[in-house]
C-alpha cells in the first residue's frame, strides 16, 4: 500500500493527515496537530514536525508516502515552506484551493452561483468567496478582531472573575468542551474554587465579535455584487454550535459544515496530493474585474472607513485589553477592572 499525507499550515501551527492514495475521503490512517513552540517557533518548524511524525507513522506500518500536499494562507507561508522544503517533494497550495476540493468531494459545495468561505481559526477570520463553476476567487479578505486566541482570553476572563485561574492551553480545552456540553463546572486546581459556565456565557461572550463578522461578510458581498448561494463555515471556532446558531440568524445564507470544520483544509491537501503527487505548486485563480481569468495572489485592499468604524466600536464594545488577560497570573491579581478583554484590530493581510 501507498500513503498520501495532507497538511494545513496556520499562524498556531499545523494539522497532519496520513491516509492511503486511493482512500482520501476515509477515516485517515493517522493524524497529528503540532503548535508553534512558544517563544519564536516558525509556523514552516511546525509543519516539517508534522510530516516528520506522519512518516514515522508510515515506517512503522512499512508503507511509503507518494504525495505530500501543504496548504497555505498567504504568499509569505508557502515560499518560507517551499524554502524550507529543500529537495523534499510535496506540493504546496493555496488554502482555498484545498477547501474547495473538500467541500465539491463531499458534495456539500453548490453547482451554481458562488460559495463564500469563513474560516475562524486561531489567529483570526479568512473570508474568501469563490464562484463554483469556474472556481474564480472573486474576492478575499481577513480580520484579527476576533478567533480562537480571543475567544480563549474571554473565557479566561470570565473564569477568573468566578474565582478560577487557569492557563491558556486549559481554557482552551474548556472552550473546546462547550462546543459539546452545554454547561461546565470547571474546578481551580490549586484552591479548589468551583465555577459553572454555560454555552450560552461563552456566546454572550463571543457575540460582539461574531456581529462584526457578519458586518463584514456583507461588506464582502456588497463590494462584489454577488449574493453567496451558501457560506461554509471552517475552522475549529465554528465547532461551537452558538456561534452557527448566531451566524445564521445575522446573515439568512444556507450553511454548509463539515462535522470536523478544522480538518476541510487538511482533506482537501490529502485529495490533492493523491491526485498530484508531484506538482509544485497550485495556486488559486482571482477574477480581476475588466481584465478576465488570471492567476495571481490576491492583493491587499486598503480598509475602508466603515470598517475601521466597525471594528473600533467591537472594540469599545468588548473593553479593556485582551493582553492584560493574555498576562494575567495568580500573583498579578486581577486588573480588568470587570471588563472583558478586547482584541486587537488591523486591516487585510498584506501578501508579499
Amino acid at each position: 500500500m501507498v500513503l498520501v499525507l495532507g497538511v494545513s499550515a496556520g499562524a498556531a501551527g499545523a494539522r497532519a493527515m496520513l491516509t492511503h492514495s486511493d482512500q482520501p475521503h476515509l477515516p485517515p490512517i493517522d493524524r497529528c496537530k503540532v503548535l508553534r513552540r512558544a517563544g519564536g517557533g516558525s509556523m514552516e518548524e511546525a509543519v516539517f514536525e508534522s510530516i516528520r511524525l506522519m512518516r514515522k507513522s508510515a515506517a512503522k506500518r512499512d508503507e511509503f508516502i507518494t504525495g505530500i500536499a501543504v496548504t497555505c494562507r498567504c504568499t509569505s507561508h508557502a515560499e518560507s515552506v517551499r524554502t524550507a522544503a529543500g529537495r523534499n517533494r510535496l506540493t504546496v497550495i493555496d488554502e482555498p484551493v484545498a477547501q474547495l476540493r473538500y467541500l465539491r468531494f463531499t458534495g456539500r459545495l453548490p453547482t451554481e452561483g458562488s460559495v463564500l468561505l469563513y474560516d475562524l481559526g486561531a489567529s483570526g477570520l479568512t473570508l474568501t468567496q469563490i464562484d463554483c463553476r469556474t472556481d474564480a476567487v472573486l474576492a478575499t479578505k481577513r480580520s484579527t478582531v476576533l478567533g480562537g486566541d480571543g475567544h480563549d482570553a474571554l473565557l479566561r476572563w470570565l473564569l477568573t472573575r468566578g474565582g478560577v485561574t487557569l492557563d491558556m492551553a486549559t481554557t482552551r480545552r474548556q472552550k473546546e468542551a462547550l462546543a459539546s456540553e452545554r454547561v461546565l463546572a470547571v474546578c481551580d486546581p490549586i484552591t479548589g474554587q468551583r465555577f459553572v459556565v454555560t454555552r450560552s456565557d461563552f456566546a454572550e461572550l463571543v457575540e460582539a465579535g461574531i456581529h462584526h463578522s457578519a458586518s463584514f461578510v456583507r461588506h464582502m458581498v456588497d463590494e462584489t455584487g454577488v449574493r453567496p448561494t451558501g457560506i461554509a463555515l471552517l475552522g475549529g471556532c465554528t465547532r461551537n454550535k452558538s456561534i452557527r446558531d448566531e451566524l445564521k440568524q445575522q446573515l439568512d445564507l444556507p450553511l454548509i459544515y463539515d462535522p470536523e470544520p478544522e480538518f476541510v483544509s487538511t482533506r482537501g491537501a490529502v485529495l490533492l496530493a493523491a491526485e498530484r503527487p508531484s506538482a509544485r505548486s497550485i495556486r488559486s485563480v482571482h477574477l480581476t474585474p475588466g481584465s478576465g481569468v488570471h492567476v495571481h495572489e490576491a492583493p491587499s485592499s486598503p480598509v475602508s472607513r466603515r470598517k475601521i468604524v466597525a471594528a473600533v466600536a467591537v472594540t469599545a464594545t468588548l473593553g479593556g485589553t485582551i493582553v492584560g488577560a493574555l498576562a494575567m497570573n495568580r500573583d498579578g491579581g486581577d486588573h480588568t477592572d470587570g471588563k472583558p478583554p478586547t482584541v486587537e484590530v488591523v486591516g487585510p493581510p498584506k501578501h508579499s
